[in-house]
């Protein structure tokens, strides 16, 4: 009789690992999202020291790529790796400034929700919003030294997809930088004298509006 029960405990056992593997495997793992963007805004205040007024040092609009990795919770949401990058010309009457190239890179980590109206990921449709916290990374042509300061973004979109592992995104995003204000950055050593920017703001943003395909395994 033990010997039943034995038997039939792992019959039971293995029944129940079976239906958890079927119902593991019919539930996404991880997705990947190659995408090409467009980004715009971002500048620096700088203060003048003669007369004490504010002037802004802008970066131009341009192209953008990146890749967002996730990894699966549920069937609606993921946790994510997100890398954007841009290169752009800084846009400012100063000699020493005006049309020095400055790549601006992203790396955040967080998370994103997906909407579905009808209770399905797969239906025609699906928004979705994304919140980040991470680095952001400044690199000017030439000499100058690089700047990495605290950042985060917020984000939203629709998914459409195409079937089970395929998916079309179309997203806008903000990113939100904190800059040490009153302060020279970019420079190609030590003092204020050979810095590019004498930054007075303590934010630096921008947005960003992108399309990709999103791959998911």
């Amino acid at each position: 009789m033990t010997r039943c029960w034995t038997l039939s405990g792992l019959a039971c056992l293995a029944a129940v690992s079976l239906i958890g593997a079927e119902a593991r495997a019919d539930r996404p793992v991880f997705e990947v999202t190659p995408f090409v963007g467009y980004r715009m805004g971002g500048q620096f205040d700088v203060e003048n020291e003669e007369t004490g007024k504010t002037r802004s040092v802008d970066v131009s609009d341009d192209m953008s790529w990146g890749i967002d990795l996730g990894l699966y919770r549920d069937d609606y949401s993921y946790y994510e790796f997100l890398y954007s990058e841009q290169s752009a010309e800084f846009e400012s009457q100063e000699p020493l400034v005006r049309g020095v190239d400055l790549k601006t890179e992203y790396y955040q980590i967080g998370g994103t929700v997906m909407f579905p109206a009808d209770g399905s990921r797969y239906e025609w449709i699906v928004p979705y919003i994304s919140l980040t916290i991470g680095a952001t990374r400044f690199k000017p042509d030439g000499p100058y030294d690089s700047e990495t300061n605290f950042s985060g973004s917020f984000g939203g979109g629709l998914r459409i997809p195409f079937n089970e592992n395929f998916a079309l995104n179309l997203g806008l995003r903000g990113y939100l930088t904190f800059v040490d204000s009153d302060s020279a950055i970019f420079c190609t050593g030590s003092g204020d004298l050979n810095c590019l920017v004498k930054t007075s703001g303590s934010t630096f943003f921008q947005g960003e509006g992108t399309i990709g395909v999103s791959v998911t395994f």
